[in-house]
């Protein structure tokens, strides 16, 4: 029974030569692939006068029991063998060589021929000419390994081509031996060899084994024209076994027919490289592994070179490629009535869904594999299980189930870890788990998952970044587990209970106790990246405001109060253009100004969207533009909250123009910078304002007490002060105002100006008077020191023409406030006199008489 499928086999491996290439010895890993790599790359090889191609499959590993089955198909037999070794002296050689001629005996009923490959003797022995060893003084100086190659395929096609001949002429008289497979022989014993149906059976199988003779010797017509025979020899004998064989021998050479490309996907056009085989090597003689010697000159005087398979007759025998997949059919149902020929049905299915997957019929392909799944093999090692998903997942995966690729391949990574294996494979596990995500619709990208409507199942999903979490554990590397138990709460918020909600984060807590998590890109071994998560449901944030500066704080352009206004006023043009864009939002200027050094505010709409109290730590705002202290804040949310506003704060240490671009927490453990151009919904008013340089601050005190009630509204751009005084007619009262700079700017400039509003009296001689010169000569005003300047207040009334005048006063006084501020410095002292109607019920009232910015 055979026991190791070949899972990379396709329809056109059975025109190859099997060559293996094995190490004698101690050979160091590296050097052994880098001297394999160049060996492999001579695969095929132009037959010199002839339209024929030699292929060769090389492998590093074969199991002797599969040669067993090469009378049964000829491209499953070892007819080549190369071997590297190391040999430092002369002492070590006798050894050496004796390993090499024990190393061919384990394919020794098969070999053509076979080659040593010696590295690192030198000396008398190096230099007698052998025709089966090669020395080479190491492993650099190797210019001929390629060379070497060419001459033993060279060999390798001349006991090829005696064999064909050999076999092919028809021996009247002759008896021809029965092929078998390995579990047959023992049930030809005692049976009649002379019978015609024993005959029958001889000549079938022999001619399908010539058939593939032909199609290994690069003889396509000829193998078509023996394979039918056979057929027809074998159906009539019902040798199904061989019957199979004979049908898919046909597949094989139909395939190789219609595809020249090839199945395996892997490899281009099949064409001739790494040398030709010449007829002038017929001068020499090489020795095939049965002692015959062939001369070369000789095979070509028999027309050998005169291809036989020319294209006259080729469409005839050759299958169509729709009638190619029901012979596979035909030929696999053959196979499934002898349990011992389970490999071989399953490697013809395999081959099968190649070429299915060449002519796109995906259907039909996945019912081939849907076959290969249940061919029951004998026990298999955990690895052997591990390959065969794989494959399957390889299959599906270029058939076009993603899906049912992922299925395989998660599967596949489970085996790296089962319970029988002594030291699982986590890392392997990993790896397999990770290439089973874009067959679940799965990126390990948040951004990806932040652009619309949910896509493939999140139950599966879910599951699959759970057994990342745990594979990453295993590992021992707490930052994967952080990053995906992360990704997993972040993306599938919406799809986990609220227990489930609980027992993540519970999770997530005890990891980040260990290992935080970070906005750091994380790099795997093999250089895969995976994305920083920021946690931008945590909390959900609904809108973003910048919020312009107390009034007493806000910033004013400057224009002078003694009448030196200068218009700023822009010229208005209509656009029907409206920006709708959110980037085009909140890249928009806002009217008012943040000034440098003072404290500015963000307010942000968020709401908690856990089943219980979520706790924020450190969160502050992102900027750019300008240097921008932020001042973090910790907040508590409770349990799935309404919109609850949080504000940010933060002080501009320069100026210019300032971006707010997001901002960033700590949850449970996990640092998070969330940007709003990645916040699906966020409404604000704009997110750039300007920031001017730092403004001088004053603070207003007066002698006087304050008023109960102001004279008029402050219009909102102003900062009132209001003071109240009672005087006769006449007298005078001095009002003291002191100007204590409580800012970090110098005070510049100040100006006082004085309005006086009256509609019934007149007034004789100045109201408001004072004298600004001593004051000024304090300016600028340095941070922490006070001016002070004197308002000289004189009432002179005419009360000849009104009578109630003085009902009229007592409803009358005084204010002072401060006028908003700018650099360089200006203070406004003006005042206003209004007469009010006369109202008897707020006689007694004491109401303000002037207003003094």
């Amino acid at each position: 029974k055979m026991s190791v499928p070949d899972y990379m086999q396709c329809a056109e491996d059975h025109q190859t030569l099997l060559v293996v290439v094995q190490p004698i010895g101690i050979v160091p890993e590296e050097s052994f692939f880098r001297i394999y790599k160049r060996i492999s790359a001579v695969s095929q090889v132009n037959v010199r006068d002839s339209q024929r191609v030699l292929y060769i499959r090389y492998r590093h590993h074969y199991p002797p029991e599969n040669n067993e089955w090469g009378d049964f198909q000829t491209h499953r037999k070892v007819v080549g063998l190369i071997t590297i070794t190391e040999c430092s002296s002369a002492k070590e050689w006798p050894q050496t060589f004796e390993k090499f001629h024990l190393q061919k005996e384990m394919y020794g009923s098969t070999l053509y021929d076979s080659r040593l490959f010696v590295f690192g003797l030198q000396g008398e022995i190096a230099e007698q000419p052998r025709t089966d060893v090669a020395f080479y003084p190491s492993y650099d100086e190797c210019e001929t390994v390629e060379k070497r190659i060419e001459d033993f395929i060279e060999s390798l096609f001349i006991v090829l081509e005696s064999k064909r001949l050999d076999r092919a002429t028809d021996k009247s008289g002759d008896k021809i031996p029965l092929l078998c497979v390995p579990f047959e022989k023992k049930d030809f014993v005692g049976l009649d060899t002379d019978s015609r149906h024993y005959k029958k059976r001889c000549q079938g199988r022999m001619r399908k084994h010539v058939g593939d003779l032909c199609l290994q010797a690069g003889m396509l017509q000829d193998s078509l024209v023996h394979y039918h025979m056979a057929v027809e020899l074998l159906r009539s004998v019902n040798d199904f076994l061989w019957l199979g064989a004979v049908v898919e021998g046909l597949c094989s050479a139909s395939v190789i027919y219609h595809y020249p490309g090839g199945t395996g996907g892997k490899v281009g056009p099949r064409r001739a490289q790494g040398g030709s085989l010449s007829a002038e090597a017929g001068n020499r003689h090489r020795p095939g592994k049965d002692g015959i010697s062939v001369l070369f000159c000789a095979l070509t005087s028999n027309g050998i070179n005169a291809d036989t398979s020319a294209e006259i007759g080729r469409a005839k025998n050759c299958l169509s490629p729709e009638d190619i997949i029901e012979k596979y059919k035909e030929a696999i149902s053959y196979y499934g009535k002898y349990k011992n020929a389970g490999v071989i049905e399953l490697e013809a299915c395999v081959k099968a869904v190649r070429v299915l997957a060449i002519q796109k019929r995906s259907m039909e392909a996945s019912e081939f594999l849907q076959n290969a799944v249940y061919i029951n093999l004998r026990q298999l090692s955990e690895e052997e299980k591990i390959q065969r998903y794989s494959i399957l997942s390889e299959l599906y995966e270029r058939i076009g189930f993603h899906r049912k690729s992922a299925f395989f391949k998660r599967i596949a990574a489970m085996q790296c870890a089962a319970p029988s294996i002594p030291e699982p494979g986590w890392r392997a596990c990993y790896k397999l788990l990770l290439e089973t995500l874009p067959g679940y619709s799965l990126s390990l990208d948040p951004q990806d998952f932040s652009k619309g409507t949910h896509r493939g199942w999140a139950a599966v999903q879910m599951r699959l970044l759970h057994e990342l979490v745990y594979a990453s554990r295993r590992m021992g590397n707490p930052a994967l587990c952080v990053r995906h138990l992360s990704f997993l709460l972040q993306t599938m918020l919406d799809f986990l209970s609220d227990q489930e909600k609980k027992d993540v984060t519970q999770s997530l807590e005890s990891y980040t106790a260990k290992c935080p998590g970070t906005m750091e890109i994380i790099t795997l071994p093999d250089g895969l990246k995976l994305p920083p998560v920021p946690f931008t449901k945590l909390p959900i944030v609904k809108s973003v405001k910048l919020l312009n500066l107390p009034t007493s704080l806000r910033p004013h352009k400057m224009k002078s109060l003694l009448g030196q206004n200068v218009s700023t006023k822009s010229p208005f043009i209509y656009s029907p253009i409206i920006a709708h864009s959110r980037g085009e939002e909140r890249n928009k200027k806002i009217d008012f100004q943040w000034v440098q050094g003072d404290v500015c505010e963000v307010q942000l709409m968020v709401y908690n969207p856990m089943p219980f109290e979520l706790r924020v730590e450190n969160m502050g705002l992102l900027t750019t533009g300008v240097e921008f202290e932020s001042l973090p804040a910790a907040l508590s949310l409770p349990a799935e909250s309404g919109l609850y506003p949080v504000t940010l704060v933060g002080v501009p240490q320069t100026t210019g123009q300032i971006t707010v671009n997001g901002y960033h927490t700590s949850v449970f453990g996990v640092f998070s910078d969330c940007l709003l151009d990645n916040l699906p919904g966020v409404k604000t008013n704009g997110c750039t304002v300007e920031v001017i340089p730092a403004l001088p601050r004053v603070q207003i005190s007066t002698s006087l007490p304050r008023s109960a009630h102001t004279l008029q509204p402050s219009s909102g751009d102003e900062i009132s002060t209001n003071v109240s005084v009672q005087l006769y007619n006449g007298e005078t009262q001095q009002l003291i105002i002191k100007l204590e700079n409580i800012g970090t700017e110098p005070l510049e400039k100040l100006e006082v100006t004085a309005k006086t509003v009256n509609t019934k009296e007149k007034l004789y001689g100045d109201f408001l008077s004072w004298n600004l010169e001593d004051t000024l000569c304090q300016f600028p005003l340095k941070p922490g020191k006070i001016a002070t300047f004197i308002v000289n207040i004189k009432v002179k009334l005419d009360f000849s023409c009104q009578e109630n005048l003085l009902q009229d006063l007592s409803d009358d006084g005084i204010s002072v406030s401060g006028l908003p501020l700018s650099s360089p410095f200006r203070q406004v002292v003006k005042s206003r006199v209004e007469t009010k109607p006369l109202n008897p019920q707020e006689s007694s009232k004491v109401g303000d008489f002037s207003h003094v910015k």
